[in-house]
């Protein structure tokens, strides 16, 4: 079954800075749920994208390689396949991106993709891959927004500050240890500081009916319960007419 999708979404740093953050495919790659990079070797990249489609699992292993980088014109071309692990169905794509300037120093990407898919995914028909692609990116744009303002210069201080507040709760809250055990200052025992959560949580797989079946059960239910409502109507009335 072969596809092609117009997907865009927007990077909170100007272009010449975007251009960069979406090139660093390993750092990046926990924003894509499912995505995991195994490899880069110059301008080929190794992972495995997980997805679910309700009970079924799969996991497609495969290669991603940079066919263009135009710096200068800021677009990159991509060409990726792979193969089910457990299964004969295979994927590939040839993507097309481009950044422009969006305003306020962010910066719009406009991706065209070209997707083939063979096998069991297949049977879900092309109507659900439009729906599926357009939450994935919208989910890695949110990741991804987290993930670049973590590395904002306003982020350290607040980051510090915390710590500090952390800090001074914790010898208020400390209590006397014996003379010669380990402590802060004074004997004062100084509890260990919790490791930073991490910015984002990588989702472990593409969950398609998490991402689109109920969201789309959404706006069907209450549409499909009027519908009823409106029938039951019709047929009381119809009654009435022929009694």
């Amino acid at each position: 079954m072969a596809i092609e999708l117009d997907n865009s979404f927007t990077v909170p740093v100007p272009p010449e800075q975007a251009w960069d953050v979406l090139l660093d495919v390993e750092r990046i790659a926990p924003c894509m749920p499912g995505a995991t990079v195994t490899a880069v070797n110059g301008d080929e990249i190794e992972g495995q994208v997980k997805v679910k489609l309700g009970p079924l699992s799969l996991t497609y292993k495969g290669t991603a390689k940079f066919t263009d980088k135009d710096q200068e014109n800021r677009a990159i071309a991509i060409e990726a396949s792979g193969k089910e692990t457990r299964g004969a169905g295979t994927a590939s794509a040839t993507v097309q991106a481009s950044l422009q300037p969006a305003g306020a120093g962010s910066t719009l990407v406009s991706i065209h993709t070209a997707l083939n898919v063979t096998g069991r995914p297949a049977q879900f028909g092309r109507s659900l891959l439009p729906e599926v692609s357009g939450k994935l990116i919208a989910q890695f744009a949110t990741n991804l927004e987290a993930l670049i303002a973590a590395d904002q210069p306003g982020a350290e201080p607040a980051t510090a500050e915390a710590a500090a507040t952390q800090d001074t709760a914790g010898e208020a809250g400390a209590t006397p240890k014996a003379a010669g055990s380990a402590g802060g200052p004074g004997g004062v025992a100084v509890p260990a500081a919790e490791p930073a959560a991490p910015v984002i949580k990588q989702e472990e797989s593409l969950d398609a009916v998490k991402f689109v079946v109920i969201p789309v059960l959404k706006r069907v239910l209450p549409v499909a319960a009027a519908g009823a409502v409106i029938a039951f109507v019709v047929r009381r009335l119809t009654r009435r007419k022929t009694s």
